[in-house]
């Protein structure tokens, strides 16, 4: 082992760290207190209030940026109801979809919270998503459950693999009686309905709340009072809290990547074995972020995504929707992957034109109509990196 690996391991040891408690800067930490949400929170559970009566409360679709409090809020009032509740047949659960990946994951991960008899349990893989829905719906019904599903990135979901679970569930409630189940879905994408079938959207019965981006005043606010709980005194600065605001207010309000931001900077400040943060401290939080951010949208992407962010990136100069079609059957080949219709792939440039990996602009030509333009806004030494770890395209350049 070398001596810098051992030096490392050394002063993380007897070095005084900066924090009190890592964790109040987590993004799956849920503080006690959601300043500047309370109009939210307050509606959430005037909608959800009456399945304290025993009947089903609408369903409800929240939607709002990256970073504005959503998925927080909601399960914040969640956890209330459930403390409230006296019955002991209402289930909460809880299911991010881009992370469980396909409507069979999203439907296993929903059943663990409903208790299934060990017959009726699902496995990994193998059955039908008819026959999933069919276990989970018997024992809403068996059972007589009060079922709340919160489904977090829910235009994941439907993007990927159409509205089929939506339609089940919201045409399912006259056969779980006495039973019932409410769809909590929560979506950043404020058009995510347009895509839904007519029969899903008359039998939703949705209400909507539409939750606005933090200002740099209101995160300002909220990093104070992470700060205090997350470090000791005067390791975060008002002046190093107000950077960082700034600097995630200056982008999308997102209150997220401001506390990531600040807790990377302390993390940095802690390695440099200093005892406050600094600006540079947050600088370079910020391009380790910004780095880390582009690797993990690429991650995440499904493989059409990346199969068409793979073709983009073969354009040094920019291309046009035509020659890109052509570039990206041609991989698709190679790939052994089905090849979306024209149509398709335009939608999803504009999903990934959104993600800011790509730029896909309409320009004029004059007498000749218009064209769009399409060119790569990361690197493509990184694209292809991050690439490689996928089976799939390790061997696509």
């Amino acid at each position: 082992m070398s001596r810098s690996v051992k030096e490392i391991f050394r002063r993380a040891k007897e070095g005084q760290t900066v924090f009190i408690e890592r964790k109040a800067l987590n993004p799956d930490y849920l503080p006690p207190n959601l300043p500047f949400r309370e109009a939210q929170s307050d509606e959430i559970a005037q909608i959800l209030s009456p399945i304290l009566k025993g009947s089903k409360p609408s369903n409800l679709l929240l939607y709002g940026k990256t970073g504005t409090g959503k998925t927080a809020v909601a399960k914040s009032v969640l956890k209330e109801l459930e403390k409230e509740a006296e019955r002991k047949n209402l289930v909460v659960a809880y299911v991010n979809t881009r992370t469980e990946n396909t409507e069979y994951r999203t439907l296993a991960e929903f059943s663990k919270s409903l208790d299934l008899p060990k017959e009726d349990q699902i496995p990994f893989t193998g059955l039908s998503i008819g026959e999933v829905v069919g276990r989970i719906s018997r024992q809403i019904k068996r059972n007589g459950i009060h079922a709340v599903l919160v489904m977090d990135e829910i235009d994941y979901l439907v993007k990927e693999f159409g509205d089929g679970i939506l339609y089940e569930f919201t045409r399912s409630n006259e056969r779980l009686s006495p039973g019932f189940l409410s769809l909590v879905g929560i979506s950043n994408d404020l058009k995510f309905k347009d895509g839904l079938d007519p029969r899903v959207l008359s039998s939703l019965s949705e209400e909507e709340l539409v939750f606005p981006p933090y200002t740099v005043d209101e995160l300002r606010e909220i990093l104070t009072e992470r700060a205090k709980e997350a470090f000791r005194p005067s390791v975060a600065s008002p002046a190093a809290i107000n950077l960082c605001a700034a600097m995630a207010g200056s982008e999308h309000g997102d209150a997220r990547r401001a506390i990531d931001l600040l807790r990377i900077a302390g993390e940095v400040a802690e390695r440099e074995g200093l005892k406050q943060i600094d600006d540079s401290c947050i600088r370079v939080a910020s391009d380790k972020m910004e780095v880390d951010r582009v690797d993990e949208a690429i991650r995440s992407l499904p493989v059409q995504n990346k199969a068409i962010l793979f073709a983009v990136s073969r354009f040094d100069g920019g291309t046009n929707t035509g020659e890109l079609y052509i570039a990206y059957s041609n991989l698709c080949k190679r790939l052994g992957i089905e090849t979306l219709t024209q149509r398709r792939l335009s939608g999803i440039l504009g999903d990934l034109d959104l993600l800011g990996l790509v730029e896909a602009s309409v320009v004029s030509k004059g007498r000749r109509g218009r064209t769009k333009k399409i060119q790569l806004l990361i690197g493509k030494d990184t694209l292809e990196k991050t690439l490689s770890e996928d089976p799939a395209f390790s061997m696509a350049s």
